[in-house]
């Protein structure tokens, strides 16, 4: 049953609480709702020019960080290099963010190598071509456009990240004595993308049935047309999108089980999910967003359903959902924390793990989580290329970015940095649940083709 919290901190709802759930989790999920909302048009709510200087500067004044002039990693996204690596620092140095002033976020050197230790890749075996040597060239930003950017959905990235600030951008102050950011993990993802890019074109040719009556067609590639080197778009007067539901729910779910499972794996006790690719990139200007939406929820309420009672470590998993007045009105417009609400309520929700819908930060979640003794995960929307962080140097607005900023992510999951990344005895193929393939016997080249094979979706 759900239970509408009566906080006056702001909306909620929880599901699967009852007294068979042990009073720790109880005692969780009451203090999550007490937590003081979410400054949502904060600095972080859209450009982040101060945040982004600020992290420049940390990274060079503590490793000597230099951008290196005219090249990028991939387009548009800067190349930069480290004049100090941390293997050649003394390990008892400690390294304060932003820097040494009160109320700073303090860490050893040792202690961030240890965070890069930690570093895993769990990819989906099921997806044939999605192997060691395609991960490894991938996590470089070599993905190709098409197939090899579409199996990157199937692909957590994940190790232990401490959270340096919530995103109303106020440093966390830590002492090294603390312990709570060694309970942190940060897992990265890649959601379906129908924002219409060159690099995810197998996102539109997968899913859309119709889209060729949706985006202008280039005559010599049979293609979505693509304008400015990278964009396609939709046709002037052309109509909404069609979906393959059937396609886009199998994907979620694949999706959903993956990272779960490899947060099982890691010992994760309390998953922070947020909504992944459901921002601009759910295809609002195609028309298909609120069928995005509702497919993520349920992807999510059928893999807790079907496989919450297969997970060792997982006992409860929370929704990041911010409400977002779009309108500028005093009524808030429909957003994908009712669609999780709808769903899960709708539904009648009866997995054996305890569910949190929240309008609030992840970050703040994550870190009241922390620090009350769980190993909990937060949710990073990662792009399709596989560089941690991407365009964090454009100063903003997407969420990826922001993590980046608020987060020691780039010390962790940046292949630039931390040589883990690129080291294959790092990466893991799991056997998700054949009864969640993308399609049987899928190949990159498979998809490549709009996976026209799978006639039975």
């Amino acid at each position: 049953m759900a239970h509408r919290e009566t906080s006056p901190m702001y909306k909620s709802v929880s599901f699967g609480l009852n007294e068979r759930v042990d009073d720790q989790l109880n005692t969780l999920f009451n203090s999550l709702i007490h937590l003081y909302p979410m400054d949502k048009n904060g600095p972080m709510s859209g450009n982040c020019d101060h945040q982004t200087n600020q992290m420049e500067q940390f990274l060079s004044q503590t490793f000597g960080f230099k951008n290196k002039p005219g090249e990028y990693i991939v387009q548009g996204v800067k190349f930069f290099e480290l004049e100090h690596r941390l293997d050649t620092m003394n390990p008892d140095t400690v390294i304060y963010f932003p820097s040494n002033i009160l109320h700073s976020f303090a860490m050893s050197v040792k202690e961030i190598m240890g965070w890069q230790r930690s570093y895993r890749v769990y990819a989906d075996q099921n997806i044939q071509g999605l192997n060691t040597e395609f991960l490894q060239r991938a996590l470089e930003g070599h993905s190709k456009d098409g197939g090899e950017a579409f199996c990157m959905k199937f692909v957590v990235r994940i190790s232990t990240c401490p959270i340096l600030m919530e995103f109303d951008a106020k440093v966390i102050s830590r002492s090294l004595e603390e312990e709570w950011p060694n309970r942190v993990k940060l897992v990265s993802v890649t959601g379906i993308d129908f924002a219409g890019r060159k690099h995810d074109v197998c996102d539109i040719l997968y899913y859309i049935t119709n889209w060729r009556e949706v985006f202008e067609v280039d005559p010599k590639s049979d293609l979505p047309f693509v304008y400015n080197g990278r964009d396609f778009y939709p046709r002037a007067k052309g109509p909404p999108g069609e979906l393959h539901e059937d396609r886009v729910l199998h994907s979620l779910m694949r999706m959903v089980a993956l990272r779960l499972k490899a947060c099982d794996e890691e010992g994760v006790e309390v998953v922070v999910e947020t909504g992944i690719g459901l921002g601009v990139f759910a295809g609002n200007h195609i028309g298909i967003d609120s069928k995005i939406r509702a497919f993520s929820a349920k992807a999510s309420r059928k893999v807790l359903e079907q496989h919450g009672s297969t997970y060792k470590n997982i006992r409860a998993v929370v929704f990041a959902l911010p409400i977002f007045n779009k309108s500028g009105s005093k009524h808030s417009v429909p957003d994908t924390y009712d669609d999780y609400v709808n769903e899960f309520e709708q539904a009648k929700y009866n997995g054996p793990i305890p569910v949190l819908i929240a309008d609030q930060d992840m970050h703040r979640l994550t870190v009241a989580i922390a620090r009350l003794g769980f190993k909990v995960s937060e949710l990073n929307p990662a792009d399709s290329h596989g560089v941690f962080g991407e365009y964090w140097q454009n100063r903003g607005p997407a969420v990826e970015e922001k993590l980046a900023l608020t987060t020691v992510g780039l010390l962790v999951q940046h292949h630039l940095i931390n040589p883990h990344v690129l080291d294959t005895d790092k990466y893991r193929l799991l056997i998700v649940d054949k009864e969640l393939l993308v399609c049987p016997q899928t190949t990159i080249d498979d998809i490549e083709l709009g996976c026209i094979c799978c006639s039975q979706h």
